[in-house]
């Protein structure tokens, strides 16, 4: 049951940071202010490097990962594009990003409550992308 878990937690958190990283890319062209796509930019380099670090415990399991729902995906991709044609601002961008990592913190917090036997290292994995995406959203918040 705990290898199941792992495997299992490290995939949502797989699909996760990669669904993170597909969403700051979006919507990096548009972003007119360069304190704000710094903040993206690093933002998008933590979840890479975690990435790596979810990638190489899945390599343990020798299990290839997850990706992000394409329906999810798909639909993300629509709002970005719809609302950015409707409203081309860093305030739209911080809405759509906040929106956004309130869903992954959500859903993380639901994947960690239903694989309660993953190991610690999975379940810190899972914590780390969560308090990514919590600061991201504190550190936008003055673009709202």
């Amino acid at each position: 049951m705990i290898e199941q878990d792992t495997i299992r937690l490290l995939r949502e958190c797989d699909a996760g940071v990669k669904m993170g990283v597909a969403s700051i890319d979006d919507v990096l062209a548009y972003v007119s202010n360069e304190k704000f796509k710094k903040c993206l930019i690093h933002c998008k380099d933590e979840h890479i490097k975690l990435n790596d670090e979810i990638q190489e415990l899945l390599k343990e399991y020798h299990d290839d990962g997850k990706e992000p729902n394409l329906m999810a995906k798909s639909m993300s991709w629509l709002k970005t594009n719809v609302k950015l044609v409707m409203n081309e601002s860093d305030q739209t961008i911080a809405d759509l990003m906040t929106d956004g990592c309130n869903m992954g913190v959500k859903t993380l917090n639901e994947y960690l409550n239903q694989f309660k036997a993953a190991d610690e290292k999975s379940k810190d994995i899972a914590k780390k992308l969560i308090k990514l995406e919590e600061r991201l959203v504190e550190e936008i918040r003055g673009y709202l």
